[in-house]
Parts: C-alpha cells; sequence; structure tokens
C-alpha cells in the first residue's frame, strides 16, 4: 500500500466515522459563543439528544448557565435546566473540552470597526484558540454573519497552513445564522437552514448535522454563496426600509398618511411587499451587514450606491424623531432644553431586552445634547450603557404621564398602556403607529 492509498483510506475512514456518529447521535457538539446565535443553537441539538458543550469567554455567563439561568428572552430556563439535569448540555470557558466534539459552530461576534469595517478579532481568535485543541474528523463550522470569502480566507487557509487537509481530515463549512429575536411566528427550528462546504464532503456532513435540528436544510455549493445569502436577505431589508423611510418623510411634507397608503398597497396581490417607516433600524443584523458588502465590494473597486444611501437615510432618521419632538414642543411654547421627556422603549423592537444598534440609543444621546431631561421606560430591558459609558436603569413603569412635556414611542412593547399614555399625554411622538386615527396631540412619522 502506498502513502496516497493509506492517506486516502484514512481519510474515508474519518468521514464515515464522523458521518455515522451524527446519523447514531453520539457526535458530541460544540458551541462557540453563547449569545444570541449560539445559545438557541446549542439548545435545538441538546433537545435532540445530542451532547452539548457550550464554550464562552464571559465568566459570568458561564456561571449563570451552570444553575440554569437563561440570559435570552426566547430560551425558557427550563429548557437550560432540562439539559443539564439530561446531562446534554454543559457550559464552559475552557476551549480545551472542545477536545471532545466532533462537530464545532462558531458563533461569535462579528462588529463594525469605528471606521464601519469588519472586525474580525473575534473569528481570529476562535481560530488561533482551536488550533491546538481540535482533533481530527471534526466538522467546523461558521455561522457569523460576515462578508463573502471569510470561511476561505480566515478559516480554511489557516487550516491549511496547519498541514491539514480540508475534506480529509477536517471539514469547514458556513451556514448563515437567521435568527429572529422575539419572533412567536417561526421558533428557530422552522427556519431553513442554509449551508455550504468547502468540499462536497463538507457539504454533506454539515447537511446531515443540521437537518438534526432544522426542518428544512438547503445546501449551497459554496461557503460564498451562504455568505452571501445572508447579506443579501438583511441588505434588502436595509435598502426597502430606507426607501419607505424616505417615503415618511416625503409624506409628511406632503400631508398624507403613508400608514393609509402602505394598508392600501399591500391589498394588491402581487408585486408590493409592505415595509413600515420607523425611527431607524437595530439589531445586529440591518445595521451592520450590508456594510460588510460595501466593505468588500471596495476590494474591487465597485461602490454600491445602494447600500451607501440607504445607510444615509437609515441613520439619520433618530435625528428626524429628536427633530419632530422639537417641533411639537415649539408648537406648544416649549423648548427641548430643559423639558421633561418620556422615552418609551428602549430595545431595537418589540418584546424583546436586546438593545444592539438600537435606534433609541442614538435618540436619547441627541436629546441628552439638548440638555432634555429624559426618563426611559422599558420593561424588558434592566440596563443599558449611554454613550459615555455611564449604566442607565430604565423604569419598570410609570405612575404620572402627565408630568411630562413629551413623550416619544420608540418601540411598540405590548406591556405598555398606550390608553393612559393617550389620555395623560399632552405632546407624543409616535414612532410605531401605535394609533391609527388621528389625534390633535399625536405626532407620527410618515404623517403630516
Amino acid at each position: 500500500m502506498t502513502y496516497k492509498q493509506s492517506e486516502a483510506m484514512t481519510a474515508v475512514s474519518h468521514y464515515d466515522i464522523l458521518t455515522n456518529k451524527i446519523l447514531q447521535k453520539e457526535a458530541v457538539v460544540g458551541v462557540i459563543g453563547m449569545g444570541y446565535v449560539g445559545l438557541p443553537l446549542a439548545m435545538e441539538f441538546a433537545l435532540g439528544d445530542f451532547q452539548v458543550i457550550g464554550v464562552d469567554l464571559d465568566v459570568s455567563k458561564v456561571e449563570s448557565l451552570s444553575f440554569g439561568k437563561s440570559h435570552i428572552i426566547d430560551i425558557p430556563e427550563t429548557v437550560i435546566s432540562d439539559a443539564l439535569k439530561n446531562q446534554r448540555f454543559q457550559a464552559t470557558t475552557d476551549y480545551q473540552e472542545l477536545a471532545k466534539a466532533n462537530i464545532i459552530s462558531i458563533c461569535v461576534p462579528t462588529p463594525l470597526t469605528k471606521s464601519h469595517e469588519p472586525d474580525m478579532r473575534y473569528i481570529n481568535d476562535t481560530v488561533s484558540r482551536l488550533k491546538p485543541v481540535i482533533q481530527k474528523g471534526t466538522l467546523l463550522v461558521l455561522e457569523s454573519t460576515t462578508y463573502p470569502g471569510t470561511t476561505r480566507d480566515l478559516i480554511y487557509a489557516e487550516f491549511e497552513k496547519e498541514g491539514w487537509t480540508t475534506g480529509e481530515d477536517l471539514f469547514i463549512c458556513f451556514s448563515p445564522e437567521r435568527i429572529d429575536p422575539g419572533n412567536k411566528q417561526f421558533k428557530p427550528k422552522e427556519v431553513p437552514k442554509v449551508v455550504g462546504g468547502m468540499t462536497e464532503k463538507c457539504s454533506i456532513l454539515g447537511q446531515l448535522y443540521y437537518e438534526n435540528a432544522f426542518d428544512t436544510v438547503v445546501p449551497v455549493s459554496t461557503p460564498e454563496i451562504a455568505e452571501m445569502t445572508k447579506l443579501l436577505e438583511n441588505t434588502f431589508r436595509s435598502i426597502n426600509i430606507a426607501f419607505i423611510n424616505e417615503m415618511s418623510l416625503l409624506s409628511e411634507q406632503l400631508g398624507i398618511d403613508l400608514w393609509e397608503a402602505i394598508d392600501a398597497a399591500k391589498t394588491k396581490p402581487f408585486g408590493f411587499m409592505p415595509f413600515y417607516p420607523g425611527p431607524g433600524v437595530g439589531g445586529h443584523c440591518i445595521p451592520l451587514d450590508p456594510m460588510y458588502l460595501y466593505w468588500k465590494g471596495k476590494e474591487k473597486n465597485f461602490f454600491s450606491r445602494f447600500i451607501d444611501l440607504a445607510q444615509q437615510v437609515n441613520t439619520s432618521m433618530p435625528k428626524h424623531v429628536v427633530e419632530m419632538t422639537g417641533k411639537a414642543l415649539n408648537n406648544q411654547g416649549k423648548s427641548l432644553s430643559q423639558s421633561r421627556i418620556l422615552l418609551i422603549g428602549v430595545a431595537y423592537k418589540n418584546d424583546i431586552d436586546d438593545v444592539r444598534e438600537s435606534p433609541a440609543l442614538h435618540v436619547y444621546e441627541y436629546l441628552k445634547d439638548a440638555n432634555a431631561k429624559l426618563t426611559v421606560l422599558d420593561p424588558f430591558v434592566t440596563s443599558f450603557r449611554d454613550a459615555s459609558g455611564e449604566i442607565i436603569h430604565p423604569e419598570n413603569e410609570i405612575a404620572n404621564i402627565g408630568v411630562y412635556d413629551g413623550v416619544i414611542i420608540m418601540t411598540k412593547h405590548s406591556a405598555v398602556d398606550y390608553d393612559q399614555i393617550l389620555e395623560k399625554s399632552s405632546c407624543i411622538i409616535d414612532t410605531r403607529n401605535v394609533w391609527k386615527k388621528p389625534h390633535a396631540h399625536v405626532h407620527k412619522i410618515g404623517q403630516a
């Protein structure tokens, strides 16, 4: 037997062994990053009778998980407690534990730098920590949203330099997360899972892996296609939200109720998809993902004007909210300075506690710069940091709405008593179409 024949047999055996382990649910799953993406993924596989190792460098988060406590609003503590009790889940800060894993999903943050360029430090750090502990025959999947080429350049190339042969003794895929915090209509497992592998065997193993936790798996030909899929989804949304935000500004000038126009337009059974105006865009995806694509395009001397314009429009909306507030107060003979303002909702969407990239954070800073006297109400968010780093604790409820000069509704939380707000407030800025009927003291985005 030649050396190459021996290597080929070994490669087949790695693939076959892992295939069998997945089919028999004997594969140990490692998930790096216990945040909004990693923890739900870990719990899906624990519920699917796989042993899961959750790794996170945040000691307090790991300790909390080890006691069955959940820091993600969509993950009930009973789910974590049951997984711990059944020995299907362990949380750790120790990467060495991943030496036991047959499959590793990377779910670490991929933020932007201050200059709006991709910040790959968390992925690079993860790869560096994995190199000494990962075992041959492992399936390694990146789930963090990023630009096309990341899996190939930062993971595949790094392990190839170490002497690994992808598709033989290491299997590499990209599968974009599609988590939508607070979505009651679709459970995570009901959202189709896209996966693209570096080789055919990588793709087959990736598909086999995710079929144990998701109802539908959509294989694509390369990691780049899978990476582009996620960016395409969220760039599409960003551009359409920007369009409708611009239409809201136009409608305010024309004296037209855009919300009513949208309701009428969406009765058409084809050719129209409703998007709604708001105070800006929030969350980890829509504000950031298009900029990954924009940055990658610049490498090829391609500048996406749609992405650039959408970012400009969407990021201008918080300032527009503050300007609306100032005009509404001026009409009552007041100014923003020293006015008592109640900001309702700091989470980026309703009925969740996630403040990442929330437009309310920008509105808060604009109001603070204008010397407004600020109070924040949010029944879901216990705290957030302002631009200076100070920790702000929102109120859970407000006893006397009438003492405020202005009320700004940033997030339409279901737990808020809007009837009381309408009755007791003298000036309301409604960015979420809480009231469809016009009221003299309610000033709505997209409505004169």
